[in-house]
């Protein structure tokens, strides 16, 4: 049973960092892609950014470029996303997918497992 937990999210103030976990279990990890997407109150879900099976590879999202980074470790199992100068325009459910024996993607529906969010508010 494959599972993706996501943690690290909270109130931050902008400009603030933070950053996000994603704990998996019951998949190849160390031969899976990681994503981050995220879903921001009545807009749909979004890319955020995704890694290559071995960390060598990664793509971000416009919005987050230069701000955000992807990360993942394969001992630990773990992927992350480091969040500086934090906006308004990030607060969203924040979500954890895994894509195994795949390489990275940007499209939601061809990421195969997904966690179930942790919520990120940047206030003013």
């Amino acid at each position: 049973q494959v599972q993706l937990v996501e943690s690290g999210g909270g109130l931050v103030q902008a400009g603030d960092s933070l950053r996000l976990f994603c704990a998996a279990s019951g998949l190849p990890f160390s031969t899976s892609a990681m994503g981050w997407f995220r879903q921001a109150p009545g807009k749909e879900r979004e890319f955020v950014a995704a890694i290559n099976w071995n960390g060598g590879d990664t793509g971000y999202a416009d919005s987050v470029k230069g701000r955000f980074t992807i990360s993942k470790d394969n001992a630990k199992k773990t992927a992350y996303l480091q969040m500086n100068s934090l906006t308004l325009e990030d607060t969203a459910v924040y979500y954890c997918a895994a894509r195994p024996w795949s390489a990275r993607t940007t499209i939601l529906t061809e990421w195969s497992y997904w966690g179930q969010g942790t919520q990120v508010i940047v206030s003013s």
